[in-house]
């Protein structure tokens, strides 16, 4: 389904009557001077004579690719192609078009689907960071994991009167994966003069993925015991408006957004929502080598994992201040780029072979610390949604926090989610100074908001 997209042209942005001369995917691999990885890769593959060798292909050029996106995104290499250094949109594309490569290769040893299948995602697990995470060992420094997010919400959209132009929502990036390409690799000093080393990765929109372990095999072996083990652990991931919040609770439950490969594992029946009773695809659920029950239990995991960042010192910060703020900033303080708030929001099914919901501290206060301490969710209680939904953004924030429960640790694991970076001054341009200026100041302030979080560690 992913695939599908690469063909998909926006309208001309003088005249959208006509389409685009090349459609918005190659739009963006040419943007970034990433055009020859997909060629180069698929003249390895037809040249591989096994199973084997492909494999090793397959693995080095996924890292490669996520490499080429972290020096471009943090100007290690000069950077080619048109588009912001910053842009994390060309890694998604590169991505998506080497794995439809892979799919239609016809190699010249017998390849069986499963194995395919394997390659592919072999090919999808390293090309996102998840397996080049090295961290120093020892006491003298901190380690700290960050992960991010494709871009998502990729149909729709005005798509002008040009015959079988795409919507313009194909232009998305996501602010969380732009971060997480400028932080991979990178160390600081902390307040405490100690080293903190930054390690980063970006996650997949669907569900899928998630289901078969793609969270847990990557930050879960840092978090057992051992002279690796991470300081921090933080998932993000963009949200809406002009702040940054703070997600306080996470819920089990999944709700009916569709992922990018327009799958959804627990539909509403019309305006009703379903109950997890009995219905495993409705509740996140373990992969057996971290912990999944055999049998479906509704409390094992629990309906509700909790935030542990340092969320008084992240608010205490001032992390925007200097920050440029974006044309068209709501965010009413002008002395900070955005907000950063501690949203303890939250939705329950009180009874849970019941379909009544109840929202609790609705909306979260702004000031910090609260007038009235935020009512926690029943313990009887069934989620619904957390703080930061219902989506793959709150289920990464689940897993995360449930891995550091799981090992017992007691460090800062939690979610944060950024400001919407989608706004243009133009219609159909693949990117704008407007777009850039959201982009460049969400990650900014992002990264300010880990190395707090490092300091506290």
């Amino acid at each position: 389904m992913e695939e599908s997209r690469l063909t998909f042209t926006l309208p001309d942005n003088d005249d959208p009557a006509v389409p685009q001369s090349e459609p918005f995917a190659q739009q963006m691999i040419e943007g970034a001077g990433f055009q020859d990885f997909t060629p180069a890769l698929v003249a390895q593959l037809c040249r591989a004579g096994s199973l084997g060798a492909a494999e090793k292909i397959v693995s080095a050029d996924a890292g490669r690719l996520w490499n080429m996106a972290v020096d471009r995104a943090q100007r290690r290499v000069r950077v080619r192609g048109d588009l912001p250094y910053s842009d994390d949109r060309p890694l998604y594309w590169t991505r998506v078009q080497a794995t439809a490569a892979i799919r239609q290769w016809t190699p010249r040893f017998p390849l069986f689907s499963g194995q395919r299948l394997e390659l592919i995602e072999k090919f999808d697990r390293t090309s996102r960071g998840m397996s080049d995470i090295d961290f120093p060992g020892g006491t003298g420094v901190k380690r700290v994991i960050v992960s991010g997010f494709d871009p998502y919400t990729l149909d729709g959209g005005p798509a002008g009167t040009a015959p079988g132009a795409a919507g313009n929502n194909i232009r998305h990036g996501n602010p969380s994966g732009a971060a997480a390409l400028s932080l991979d690799g990178t160390h600081y000093r902390t307040a405490d003069g100690r080293t903190a080393y930054v390690e980063a990765y970006t996650l997949p929109v669907s569900y899928p993925e998630f289901r078969r372990g793609y969270l847990e095999d990557t930050v879960g072996p840092f978090m057992r015991p051992g002279p690796r083990q991470v300081d921090a652990s933080i998932t993000v991931s963009q949200a809406v408006d002009s702040v940054f919040n703070l997600e306080q609770w996470n819920a089990r439950y999944h709700g009916v957004s569709v992922g990018n490969d327009r799958f959804r594992p627990c539909p509403a029946v019309g305006d009703v929502p379903q109950l997890a009773v009995n219905n495993p695809e409705c509740d996140i659920t373990v992969v057996d080598r971290w912990g999944g029950p055999s049998t479906l239990d509704l409390r094992d995991p629990p309906q509700w994992t909790a935030s542990t960042l340092p969320v008084a010192a992240m608010i205490a910060a001032r992390t925007g201040a200097s920050v440029p703020r974006p044309p068209g900033d709501a965010w009413p303080d002008e002395s900070v780029a955005f907000g950063v708030v501690w949203h303890t929001n939250y939705t329950e099914f009180p009874d849970c072979t019941s379909t009544t919901r109840v929202t609790r501290n609705d909306p979260p206060p702004v000031q910090y610390p609260p007038v009235t301490p935020p009512a926690p969710p029943d313990p009887q209680s069934c989620s619904y949604s957390g703080g930061g939904g219902n989506y793959l953004s709150n289920e990464s924030a689940y897993r995360n926090t449930l891995l550091r429960d799981r090992t017992g640790r007691t460090i800062p694991a939690g979610h944060i989610h950024t400001p919407d970076m989608q706004h243009f001054e133009t219609d159909y341009l693949p990117s704008d100074a407007t777009f850039d200026a959201w982009r460049l100041a969400i990650t900014q302030q992002t990264r300010n908001l880990v190395h707090v979080v490092a300091d506290a560690a």
